[in-house]
């Protein structure tokens, strides 16, 4: 069962997560072991901070392991199968940037990039979305304290 929260947020908790997906802190935790393409980013305290497309992989792991009993390598395949014709279909890379998948970024950073090189206007629209997204967010953190 699906929780839907009224608000979409940047960024979620692993608590949040936990609560959204009815999966428990440590399932996550180890699914970050198993599966290469969930890595959530951390903040400065070191805590991990999902978006929306980590929770959506989540989601897809939960069914491809509780709905569909595949194997932990099983679902592996088909992620990585899912995964690459995505990103065909889009453009746009789930791979940390000048990385394979299965190089782990120190940082913890996930990079959206597309694949030929982006361009200055493709980085200031992303920037302007990013800006957009932020302004919602705000705005809707106004109106909820108000």
């Amino acid at each position: 069962m699906r929780k839907n929260f009224a608000m979409q947020k940047l960024y979620y908790s692993i608590s949040e997560v936990s609560k959204i997906t009815d999966l428990e802190q440590y399932v996550l935790r180890y699914w970050e072991t198993e599966f290469e393409q969930l890595k959530p980013a951390k903040n400065l305290a070191g805590n991990r901070i999902y978006t929306n497309k980590d929770i959506k992989l989540i989601l897809l792991i939960k069914k491809l392991l509780r709905d569909e009993k595949y194997t932990i390598e099983g679902a592996k395949k088909i992620l990585k199968s899912y995964l690459q014709k995505e990103d065909k279909k889009s453009g746009i890379s789930l791979y940390r940037e000048g990385e394979n998948v299965s190089q782990a970024n120190k940082s913890g950073e996930l990079k959206l990039f597309k694949s030929d090189e982006m361009e200055k206007d493709n980085k200031k629209d992303k920037l302007k979305n990013d800006l957009k997204e932020l302004r919602n967010f705000l705005s809707n953190l106004l109106e909820e304290l108000e």
